[in-house]
């Protein structure tokens, strides 16, 4: 399981503050607890900054890789803020995110193919979010082949079915499952991601509500997730059903996890 470590996000009333004030400190001190929580790629989106987005994100990804050897998941829908963090990120990003909204694929194709990167592909057309697995797997099938036709390796494609609160309608934590399952069985070699934390806005418990629909993705094939690593009953949750499938050879990760504290024990 891929993790992309949610909480640089100015979103966060912390961090929108931090990014305010240029301090890398408190920045960078927050990336390195998820990386050591778990983390493969750290998240950066400055999206509340609107007018001044391109510098915000730019100085989070320079802040953030000037202290931590890891790579970025660069999150935005303003192609330009894209373009100018890309150029100077070290590594491999992650790209967060195209869709088939065709203004948006026009605008951030260049991006995505001006090097080496990995790319979220949000399951979302022209008209309106998708409710059903079929609307789903069809917006998700067409990006897929509409990117590797322009050569993105389809291991470097994630596709992300748009989880949506299960308060909103009740089918959609099944809508997201399906999806994920037909996907990962139609294209093999190609990831599925999500931001786990949608699934539950607007209840109580969210956390109980994440952990077990994290179980339930993983079950049906997901393989990254959006999400915050320094959650120990999250990590126990994701670690733990890794291993009763099967991925965890020798139960190695989950045993070194629970040696480390990164994990809630009981």
């Amino acid at each position: 399981m891929i993790i992309v470590g949610e909480k640089i996000n100015t979103s966060r009333k912390s961090i929108e503050e931090a990014v305010k004030k240029r301090d890398a400190a408190f920045i960078t001190k927050v990336a390195r607890d998820q990386a050591e929580a778990g983390a493969h790629y750290i998240d950066v989106n400055a999206g509340t900054f609107l007018d001044q987005e391109v510098d915000c994100l730019c100085w989070l990804v320079k802040a953030v890789q000037k202290e931590l050897d890891l790579p970025l998941c660069l999150d935005s829908p303003n192609p330009t803020a894209l373009s100018e963090a890309i150029k100077h990120h070290k590594g491999e990003p992650m790209i967060n995110s195209i869709s088939l909204e065709e203004d948006r694929f026009k605008a951030l194709l260049p991006v995505i193919t001006s090097q080496p990167c990995h790319v979220v592909a949000l399951c979302m057309a022209q008209t309106s979010m998708p409710t059903t697995v079929e609307e789903r797997v069809q917006v998700g099938s067409e990006l897929i082949n509409r990117l590797t036709d322009e050569g993105i390796p389809l291991e470097n494609i994630y596709v992300d079915p748009l989880v949506q609160p299960v308060s909103v309608g009740t089918g959609m934590g099944v809508a997201t499952l399906g999806a994920i399952n037909k996907i990962m069985h139609d294209f093999p070699g190609v990831n599925t991601i999500c931001g786990l934390s949608n699934i539950s806005f607007g209840l109580p418990e969210r956390r109980l509500i994440n952990r077990n629909f994290l179980a339930l993705c993983i079950s049906y094939g997901l393989s990254a997730a959006i999400l915050d690593p320094t959650d120990k009953q999250l990590m126990a949750t994701l670690l733990a059903v890794e291993m009763l499938l099967g991925r965890d050879e020798y139960c190695e990760n989950f045993i070194d996890a629970y040696q480390k504290g990164r994990i809630a024990r009981g």
